[in-house]
């Protein structure tokens, strides 16, 4: 199978199930975010493979907790991608697992694990630090464009609240493990100085 098929060369793109969409529609806005969200969170994984490899000593018990929950959430956005490339009755829809609110419920849960380890949040911090941690903050603000996306074309055709909540609880623990990222790394969270008036 060819990896180009030129049915594309037209500005449009074929659903899971069938029809076709222009490429600029809000379904493939939406499903493209969430992509790119994905791929963005396997740069994340390569560079604390990158930064552990140079720093051994830097490696505590359980560092790979991080790892094993990027890689959890990466196989859940392929879901979501299918979700969103699939609309209430296409064909295909008996062959896409619809999310439900309850599939958030491990990322609640890391959150609350995450936080343990950190000091409380005493003023606003900015994106950066250890390139692992820099990665996820900027995954944090990748991922709530994927959801501005999704609520967009929530308002012109049906996505399922599971999606909807999976999004939105994503960001928060994308913001947490970065933080403990920075904090592993043993690297200072940038704070936020503003300009005297």
């Amino acid at each position: 199978m060819k990896i180009y098929t030129r049915t594309g060369d037209d500005g449009t793109t074929g659903l899971f199930g069938g029809g076709r969409v222009r490429k600029d529609s809000g379904r493939v806005e939406a499903y493209g975010s969430v992509d790119e969200l994905n791929a963005l969170l396997g740069l994340a994984r390569a560079l604390r493979r990158d930064a552990t490899a140079l720093r051994r000593d830097a490696a505590e018990p359980g560092a790979d907790d991080l790892d094993r929950l990027l890689e959890r959430i990466q196989n859940d956005l392929f879901e979501v991608g299918a979700d969103l490339a699939t609309p209430p009755g296409a064909r295909a829809e008996s062959h896409v697992r619809r999310l439900v609110p309850d599939d958030a419920r491990y990322m609640e849960e890391a959150i609350d694990r995450l936080e343990e380890e950190l000091e409380p949040i005493r003023q606003f911090l900015l994106p950066g630090g250890d390139p692992f941690a820099a990665a996820l903050h900027f995954a944090r603000a990748v991922s709530r464009r994927a959801e501005r996306r999704v609520v967009a074309l929530d308002s012109q055709e049906t996505v399922g609240e599971g999606i909807l909540v999976f999004l939105n609880r994503l960001s928060d623990l994308l913001f947490v493990m970065g933080r403990a990222a920075n904090r592993r790394a043993k690297t200072p969270e940038p704070a936020w100085t503003p300009r005297s008036r």
